[in-house]
């Protein structure tokens, strides 16, 4: 019997273990893809100079730019992987590779600010729908050790394009220019995108019988939880614009909007399945790695804004030369996670903990670094301590990914990822919030000082990345104690 795909994704032979032979194929597109997406999210920063000078671009259709992406991409996360769990992850995977390509296309040939801003909108509102499906299609295809491999492999690619999104930059704006150049960064995407609907159709299989669900989408508790991310994101982005008090007033709203939304959720799901079980808190091992996520994604994605920063406007490096300041992180995040993957199982949460322990130290090392070596050698100085910070994400991000949805029903891991997700995005937006406004305020009252601005960013990084860790230890405190009661009663 024949054990290949069948043009159209059609159902093939599985092993005599149950594996279907085209996952690790199906891995690979799904990484390409979520690399794609990831990637987005960085990748601009160092274009924003370029897109200025290009389109003649104002300041607020900038940071809608940058912003704009986030924000509709943390807010269909949920609802996405939900769609996916219910309709068939393929399905919704094509769909967003399909429409992101088309956004990026779009945006590559905007002419005018505006049009970026809505390619921009689109594109996030892709990018939610791919990523639940990537981490929901692991849990569907592999089991155990492989499946850790896997996870290895997705936190790599979410180290690695935060990372490297800079470098990459720089790069195409020196090849296009400084005019257009901007323009590749988006383009790059169309081929890619394209490939990748051609090789899911062929290599990721269909939905299996016991994923077909004909459960309601929960309307009211999309709508509900949509209303609540838009308005906690809302005035975190937009905080270098609205620096009054009532900006955050919206935050506040979001917070009784989401209150309202586990009401909700509550009152359905003891009748039908809520767009999110909330009885996935009630696991140890997602709850507290959700949290986790969503501390150290906070201060994680607030390096490399405050990074740039420095690097570009404080000393002048070239897009280019500040995206390759950064390198030693990713590569460093990069072995790291693919060797911290497979052995996740055996180690569990501890991993984690030495990962956060390796980015806390990395980053005080960045700090005396900088304080020791200012001026335009200090990405020389930097380079092993960034390297050692990025040997430790590599630590933290899929390990804890693993164990976080390692207790999640396969049914429901579309949906698992996606608040996973939601919680890294609004983290990252407190991040970058917090962080950055700790950054712009330092240079404006040391009237210039970058590098002093910058070492106070990086303590209020290293802060949120201790407090991660500090979950991370009552985990383990938690494990252990349960471990004992159980040892007891046998």
């Amino acid at each position: 019997m024949s054990t290949g795909a069948r043009p159209g994704g059609a159902s093939t032979a599985r092993r005599s273990d149950g594996a279907d032979p085209r996952r690790w194929k199906a891995l690979t597109v799904c990484l390409v893809a979520g690399f794609m997406t990831l990637l987005d999210v960085s990748i601009v920063n160092v274009a924003l100079p370029s897109i200025r000078s290009g389109l003649h671009a104002p300041q607020s259709d900038l940071q809608w730019v940058v912003s704009g992406y986030a924000l509709t991409f943390g807010l269909v996360l949920v609802p996405a992987g939900r769609f996916g769990d219910m309709r068939g992850r393929r399905n919704a995977f094509v769909l967003g590779v399909a429409l992101f390509t088309l956004a990026s296309a779009a945006a590559g040939i905007a002419q005018n600010s505006t049009l970026l801003v809505i390619a921009r909108l689109v594109q996030g509102v892709a990018g939610g729908v791919i990523n639940p499906q990537v981490s929901g299609l692991i849990q569907q295809l592999f089991r155990g050790a492989e499946r850790g491999r896997a996870f290895g492999l997705l936190g790599a690619v979410i180290g690695i394009s935060t990372a490297i999104g800079p470098l990459l930059g720089g790069l195409l704006i020196h090849l296009g220019g400084g005019q257009d150049g901007w323009r590749l960064v988006f383009y790059v995407n169309v081929p890619i995108g394209v490939l990748a609907v051609v090789l899911a159709y062929r290599y990721i299989p269909h939905r299996t019988r016991e994923g077909r669900r004909r459960e309601s989408m929960d309307p009211v508790g999309v709508l509900l939880l949509a209303a609540g991310v838009v308005l906690v994101l809302l005035p975190l982005m937009e905080g270098q614009q609205h620096q009054g008090g009532g900006r955050w007033l919206p935050l506040a709203a979001g917070l009784v909007v989401i209150a309202a939304f586990i009401g909700w959720e509550r009152r359905y799901g003891r009748r039908r399945d809520p767009v999110v079980n909330l009885s996935l808190f009630s696991r140890r091992s997602y709850a507290l790695g959700a949290l986790i996520a969503a501390l150290y994604f906070a201060g994680f994605t607030a390096i490399f804004f405050v990074l740039t920063l420095y690097l570009q406007e404080g000393l002048h490096y070239s897009a280019l030369a500040a995206g390759l300041a950064s390198t030693p992180f990713a590569a460093g995040s990069a072995a790291a996670s693919v060797l911290g993957g497979p052995v996740v199982t055996r180690f569990g949460r501890p991993l984690v903990v030495l990962g956060l322990v390796l980015v806390s130290v990395g980053l005080a090392a960045t700090e005396l670094a900088v304080r020791l070596v200012p001026g335009p050698q200090v990405a020389w100085a930097i380079a092993a301590p960034l390297l050692v910070a990025g040997l430790g994400s590599g630590l933290v991000i899929s390990p804890n990914q693993t164990l976080t949805l390692s207790e999640v029903p396969v049914a429901e891991a579309g949906t698992a990822g996606g608040v996973l997700q939601t919680g890294q995005r609004i983290g990252t937006a407190v991040g970058i919030a917090g962080i950055g406004s700790v950054f712009f305020a330092g240079v404006a009252s040391s009237h210039g000082d970058y590098a002093l601005a910058f070492r106070h960013a990086l303590l209020v990084t290293i802060g949120f990345v201790l407090v991660a860790l500090a979950v991370a230890l009552a985990d383990v405190a938690a494990d252990r104690r349960a471990r004992r009661n159980r040892a007891a009663a046998r």
